[in-house]
């Protein structure tokens, strides 16, 4: 059991790095000319960077209340699966919201 445990802590981790993929994949498609593209296909992955490292990382800076924790998650997850779904990628859209889902039901049940 303990190292399916692991494997879900590993899924979290890809899952957080396909957020940030999204967003780029969608800030590159994005937008009027270059440097509009760059600017959305490095800004908005780095700026979720920031706010999952000081909201919701294990070692956030500032410590949410788990319900906004989850809410944040699911924010930021949304917008991901929206960013793909721009992006002409439905498959992968859904199944980051799926794959989420799963996840963290299975990090609650678990208290990880």
């Amino acid at each position: 059991m303990e190292a399916i445990k692991m494997i879900n802590l590993g899924v979290r981790f890809f899952l957080e790095l396909a957020l940030l993929a999204a967003l780029g994949i969608w800030g590159f498609q994005t937008g009027f000319g270059s440097l509009v593209r760059w600017l959305l296909g490095i800004g908005a992955p780095l700026l979720t960077a920031v706010v999952w490292g000081a909201f919701l990382s294990p070692k956030a800076s500032i410590p949410l209340d788990w319900t906004v924790k989850l809410a944040m998650e699911l924010l930021l997850f949304g917008l991901g699966a929206l960013a793909l779904w721009a992006a002409s990628r439905p498959t992968w859209a859904v199944a980051i919201l799926v794959i989420w889902a799963i996840n963290r039901i299975l990090l609650a049940v678990w208290e990880q």
